[in-house]
């Protein structure tokens, strides 16, 4: 009975990791066919603006609210620890840090990824469904240069640009309970804030968010196009799309981590 057991839970694990591997090699084959079409042909600069303004503007308000609170929230856990070591002068280091390394980008691509690469799915989905890719298949158009640059190229460009906003945003969350709750003084919180965030810590919380927006944008992209099934199709597509972006989000996190952690720490 065990070894039937173990015998079919081996079957199940060789099984899903068989099936992680197809997809991530099929994201790959998309990825390599978007990376072709923006080296081999020109920008369509009005798909590509208007897919940027979806993503930046679009998405800055809620990214920032989050950040805020977040920022607020890193606070107030530090002080319950760092008042009893009578160490709360370093909390604006400990916010700094941690929403431009790890904290901001992250926050910000998971939000961007359920706002925006839901919508990218069921919008390519929608058009699958209605026959609109055949359409430009039969008029000589790649989907892929028409439907995926645009959108990898908005991703890849704005999610730092955003998550810039939200390290700023949450950093100003941080300092509401600092200065009002912790009466650390603000030239104090301030100076600490700039002191602690070295080169390092800007480029590990700005390349981040780029190939998070890859991520999100070949993931999104992927699902709209493999749409089947008609309208339920899309709905079980754009749950995917979310999952999956998800994790491939902190997958790939934890393997950046790794990378700077090891680049900037030998």
């Amino acid at each position: 009975m065990v070894q039937k057991m173990l015998t079919v839970f081996g079957n199940r694990v060789i099984g899903v990791a068989f099936d992680f591997f197809s997809y991530t090699g099929r994201l790959t084959l998309l990825f390599g066919q978007t990376i072709w079409c923006i080296l081999s042909t020109p920008l369509n600069m009005y798909r590509f603006l208007s897919q940027a303004r979806r993503v930046g503007p679009g998405s800055f308000l809620i990214s920032s609210l989050v950040a805020f609170f977040i920022g607020m929230i890193i606070a107030l856990q530090m002080a319950y620890m760092m008042v009893r070591l009578s160490a709360e002068i370093y909390i604006p280091n400990v916010i700094a840090v941690s929403l431009m390394r790890e904290m901001g980008p992250v926050l910000t691509a998971l939000i961007v990824a359920g706002r925006v690469g839901a919508g990218i799915t069921a919008e390519i989905g929608a058009m699958i469904v209605t026959e609109q890719v055949d359409a430009l298949r039969a008029f000589a158009v790649d989907p892929v240069r028409y439907l995926v640059v645009p959108r990898f190229l908005a991703l890849a460009l704005m999610l730092p640009i955003l998550t810039l906003f939200a390290v700023l945003v949450g950093i100003c969350g941080g300092f509401l309970i600092c200065a009002f709750k912790l009466s650390i003084n603000p030239h104090t919180y301030w100076s600490m804030v700039f002191d602690s965030l070295a080169l390092k810590d800007i480029i590990t919380g700005l390349l981040k968010p780029f190939f998070f927006g890859m991520i999100i944008a070949i993931v999104g992209c992927f699902e709209g196009l493999n749409v089947r099934g008609g309208a339920d199709g899309v709905g079980q597509a754009t749950t995917l799309s979310v999952v999956r972006s998800f994790i491939f989000i902190i997958m790939f996190d934890c393997v950046f981590t790794f990378i700077f952690y090891f680049l900037f720490n030998a």
